[in-house]
């Protein structure tokens, strides 16, 4: 049984392709690379980061400050309640798993969903009232998984907030009660 013999291409068409697909190739890497870099992570977190890569740290930085933004002045700010740092600390001790699809959520977050909106940024470089839009967008999406990935982040960033017994006041809550043993 003979094989049908394919057409023969011609090398100019040939050689086009190999180089808009050359062009394409290095085009996304330079993207890739140049939108990978420049984040910047505090001089006192810089080597001590446990779960987190010091990208994902900024990401969560950036989340927390939107998530977690106080409503009236002088409220702890997630900063000061070191919510990026639990994150970190509690993503240490996740399987592998679910670090690594927390990991990639927050890729998701950082690149892919402000693009979703036409928006030329990553997350961590928008405006506040952009990421509000960007988070408003996850929250609302018609995705279950892109819903129940920021209702999962949002709890893990809250209790990395509420933890901190200087927020307590916000909720009203004075603290546990330790009954005195007779």
């Amino acid at each position: 049984m003979k094989l049908p013999r394919l057409p023969r291409l011609p090398r100019r068409k040939v050689l086009k392709a190999a180089i808009a697909f050359g062009v394409l190739g290095a085009t996304g890497s330079l993207v890739a690379l140049v939108r990978s870099r420049g984040y910047e992570v505090p001089q006192d977190v810089r080597g001590k980061l446990v779960g987190l890569e010091a990208w994902q740290y900024v990401v969560v930085q950036h989340l927390a400050r939107r998530v977690c933004a106080g409503d009236e002045p002088g409220v702890v700010t997630p900063d000061e309640a070191d919510v990026a740092g639990f994150v970190d600390g509690y993503v240490a001790n996740m399987a592998a798993r679910m670090r690594r699809d927390l990991g990639r959520f927050l890729g998701v977050i950082e690149q892919l969903a402000p693009a979703g909106l036409a928006m030329s940024s990553r997350f961590t470089h928008l405006e506040a009232a952009d990421q509000d839009k960007v988070l408003g967008s996850l929250e609302s999406s018609s995705s279950d998984l892109l819903r129940g990935g920021f209702e999962g982040l949002k709890a893990l960033l809250f209790m990395g907030y509420y933890r901190d017994p200087r927020t307590w006041r916000i909720l009203g809550y004075d603290g546990p009660r330790v009954e005195a043993r007779p």
